[in-house]
């Protein structure tokens, strides 16, 4: 099947096939005429597979087709409006709809914290066909009244289920109640959960179920690998895996954005180039490292979970979780970088004696249990170390719950413990992107 067969415009076609495209993926076969249609739509796919084209290219479509209704007076409507968690996601999502609509006479526009709001007030004083937003930010716009929602046509929440994990639930009923009641919705998910079944039985209009791939599951052409290793020495076992296999275009993750900066500095003194991209990061440092990291010029980004989402790198080959994600989901995620579009990847994780437990929690959301090996000289020789305190964005304290010991590998402890914990502080304290 060619995209020419689902409906769309020559225009479209064109763009897309001068980018590269020939094939719709499985998403965008079944998300295209579905979205085409004009219902309602609830789709989950994994990162990868082509899902920001199954809503932008129909969308760009629909919008291109008829002429968008005239406002008397103030700023001028927007007819489209995409959600997105965070501001990368936001930016990446922008220039996909720009590049899919380069010969389409519509206007678009990405807005998001971390930059000044001025120039943003004068681009929405023009006309703004599909605006592409976070949540924070259009409240900021909402609040000093330099955006018109009244016209909305299409609503797209993108990563919805990330947007829930943080906790942007009353920003978004906010913004749901500034638009008009008619209107398309297209709601977009990795992980499936009951918070997002919640929110698609009030916001959608008997929609289409769309799941190209199983819940919670992991890309196949993802090559995982665990290696056990003592917390104080997994910085040197992730510096002497960069050189030994000369890996390049590293993403590492850690739990913590004291982490990220830490191990950011202990890189470069064992002279490997590493940046972070955090949310305590300004736009313009988050831009160029992402920016040199996409080039090749930069060896090792260093992320939190803000960045598992949104970061869009072809052929990514290698993805090391430092530290284990605290919620199990964000493990997807975060492997999720890497084996896109059906290249092969590779995500290796440093698993010390106090995160057993979180990795029992990953293996049963997965369903598979994780290969691991021993480097010799890296060796976990504490079987039972005191859990540390998990936080997000400060320097790591010692917790306080005696009886938070790690389990052995493969027989997680309560969910409800001090390091795996459904309540614990990473789903309290997660810092909101605007």
């Amino acid at each position: 099947m060619s995209f020419s067969n689902l409906g769309l415009s020559n225009e479209i076609i064109r763009a897309v096939t001068e980018l590269g495209y020939t094939k719709p993926t499985p998403i965008q076969i079944q998300a295209i005429p579905a979205v085409l249609s004009g219902g309602d739509l609830l789709a989950g796919a994994q990162t990868g597979t082509g899902k920001t084209a199954s809503f932008t290219l129909p969308l760009l479509h629909r919008l291109s087709n008829h002429t968008p209704k005239s406002t008397a007076h103030g700023y001028p409507a927007i007819r489209a409006l995409i959600l997105t968690p965070t501001r990368e996601l936001a930016a990446q999502v922008e220039s996909s709809v720009r590049d899919y609509g380069k010969y389409l006479n519509l206007n678009t526009m990405a807005m998001f914290g971390g930059v000044s709001i001025n120039p943003q007030k004068r681009t929405l004083k023009g006309r703004v066909d599909i605006l592409v937003s976070t949540p924070g930010r259009l409240l900021d716009h909402v609040q000093q009244g330099t955006v018109n929602l009244s016209h909305i046509e299409v609503l797209v929440l993108d990563e919805a289920d990330r947007m829930l994990d943080m906790g942007f639930i009353r920003d978004i009923r906010r913004i749901l109640s500034l638009l008009p009641k008619q209107r398309q919705n297209l709601l977009f998910f990795a992980t499936f959960s009951d918070k997002i079944k919640a929110l698609a039985t009030g916001l959608l209009n008997h929609p289409t179920m769309i799941e190209v791939a199983r819940r919670n599951v992991t890309a196949e052409t993802v090559a995982q690998k665990v290696y056990k290793v003592d917390r104080d020495r997994k910085r040197h076992l992730l510096a002497h895996l960069i050189r030994q296999d000369n890996w390049y275009q590293v993403l590492v993750f850690t739990r913590t954005k004291y982490g990220a900066d830490r191990l950011v500095k202990q890189l470069g003194e064992d002279r490997i180039q590493a940046l972070a991209i955090h949310g305590n990061k300004s736009q313009s440092a988050r831009t160029h490292a992402l920016a040199k990291f996409k080039n090749g010029s930069l060896q090792v980004l260093v992320a939190t979970d803000i960045a598992a989402r949104g970061l869009d790198i072809s052929e990514l080959p290698h993805v090391v979780n430092f530290d284990l994600p605290n919620v199990p989901e964000d493990y997807v995620h975060r492997i999720g970088r890497t084996g896109r579009a059906g290249a092969s990847g590779e995500a290796i994780s440093l698993v010390s004696a106090d995160e057993y437990n979180l990795l029992g929690d990953i293996e049963k959301l997965i369903k598979q249990r994780l290969p691991f090996e021993v480097v010799a000289g890296f060796a976990s020789n504490v079987p039972h170390k005191k859990p540390e305190s998990i936080s997000d964005g400060h320097k790591p304290r010692r917790s306080n719950d005696s009886k938070g010991k790690a389990g052995s590998h493969g027989k997680p402890l309560s969910p409800r413990n001090a390091t795996g914990g459904k309540n614990s502080a990473s789903r309290r304290g997660v810092k909101r992107d605007r």
